[in-house]
């Protein structure tokens, strides 16, 4: 697992492919939180997503990698009580 200290506020969040996925938001306990919204990829969210702490890869170059590619990780993401999301990303 990755050492949660190196995740920091607003770091790009890719899959394993490169491509972007969201921005940290902060750490909250054994999941990060994205922001809502993300202007420069068009991102726009009603409501904050979660994903696993245990779904991060690496932290490398500055960004957060995770261990699914872009177009899977839709299917990392949590509602904040834990339950997927119901339509991916």
């Amino acid at each position: 697992m990755v050492d949660a200290s190196q995740i920091k506020e607003h770091m790009e969040v890719v899959g394993a492919d490169g491509v972007h996925v969201g921005k940290v938001d902060h750490l909250d306990g054994d999941r990060i939180k994205l922001t809502r919204k993300d202007e420069a990829h068009g991102q726009s969210m009603d409501h904050h997503h979660y994903l696993p702490l245990a779904d991060v890869a690496s932290v490398d170059g500055g960004k957060l990698w995770l261990s699914a590619n872009a177009a899977n990780a839709g299917q990392l993401l949590q509602e904040k009580d834990g339950s997927p999301i119901e339509d991916g990303m």
